[in-house]
């Protein structure tokens, strides 16, 4: 079987021209349990600030690297239209974890964690010239392929997930969710195409996949755990997949059916990320958002994709 796949069919509509928006949001008045009655789905959601600021930036300096070997001329506009809101993205988490640590709950020992994982393990080596240090930069770019696959379905799903709502989300939070959410499905397609214009090997997507997928559910329960573990508010408290699985049905985390059905989509050799997910949507909810307008709604955001 060739390792080659046949080209995929990206959705020509939905490509866009992207650019980094400037953020606003306040945390004075954000508590540490901001979905009232939803602790673990809480903390569950509360482990993007901790693994994004430092796999955001790891993405930053990856794609850096990654500019010279791109030909295509657009596919290069959307590099750096990606780099700029990742690098936005990272900031907004990182702006956070200080607030965590005022309500009681210092985040340090787990983040010292990520950024050695991003900046040691999966960091720049010391490499001869040639074919060794470009495979570990490729290797590098087909992992953001698979991990952006995972971002861009949380984003879906975060614009979607009206139970967030019913439930009485902090508004504040929500935002910077919906925001992130918004651009990761605006760009979903950015990591993907660059994967295929330098390398596209099935074997290799399939692999740093395996890679990317184990890894994210290793950290996930690994800072889920550790939430639940230090929230000062929880005595003897735990976390574990049987109560990831209920939430998912309760409709406030994305359900396990859903996070398995993602694994074939990716794996299919005819997949593009711009099949999955709505452009339109996202930019519908980033033209309302109070964060991404300077604090204050642009607009309704009936048509912004959340659905009831």
């Amino acid at each position: 079987m060739s390792n080659t796949p046949p080209a995929p069919a990206p959705v020509a509509s939905e490509h866009m021209e992207l650019q980094a928006r400037d953020v606003t949001f306040s945390w004075d008045d954000t508590p540490l349990h901001w979905l009232p009655g939803e602790v673990f789905a809480g903390h569950t959601i509360n482990v993007l600030h901790l693994l994004l600021p430092a796999g955001e930036r790891w993405f930053v300096h990856v794609y850096k690297q990654v500019l010279p070997y791109i030909t295509d001329e657009r596919l290069r506009a959307d590099v750096v239209g990606f780099i700029g809101q990742e690098a936005m993205h990272a900031a907004a988490h990182d702006d956070v974890l200080p607030h965590l640590k005022r309500l009681g709950l210092d985040p340090t020992p787990y983040t010292a964690q990520v950024d050695w994982l991003f900046e040691k393990m999966l960091g720049d080596r010391t490499l001869p010239p040639g074919r060794a240090r470009k495979w570990w930069l490729l290797e590098r770019v087909a992992l953001i392929a698979a991990i952006e696959h995972y971002t861009a379905f949380l984003g879906d799903w975060v614009l979607n997930a009206g139970e967030l709502d019913r439930r009485g989300a902090d508004p504040m939070m929500l935002d910077l969710l919906r925001w992130h959410g918004a651009e990761e499905v605006e760009h979903r397609s950015v990591a993907f195409d660059l994967f295929m214009h330098l390398d596209g090997g099935y074997h290799r997507r399939a692999r740093t996949w395996a890679t990317a997928f184990t890894a994210l559910v290793f950290l996930w329960q690994r800072g889920s755990r550790f939430f639940m573990e230090n929230d000062p508010h929880l005595k003897a408290a735990t976390a574990s997949l049987g109560q990831f699985h209920r939430a998912g049905r309760r409709g406030v985390l994305p359900s396990t059916g859903a996070m398995l059905k993602s694994i074939p989509t990716y794996l299919s050799r005819t997949y593009h990320p711009s099949q999955e997910g709505s452009t339109a949507q996202a930019v519908a909810y980033l033209a309302s958002s109070p964060g991404a307008n300077g604090g204050h709604p642009a607009g309704p955001a009936a048509d912004g994709g959340v659905t009831a």
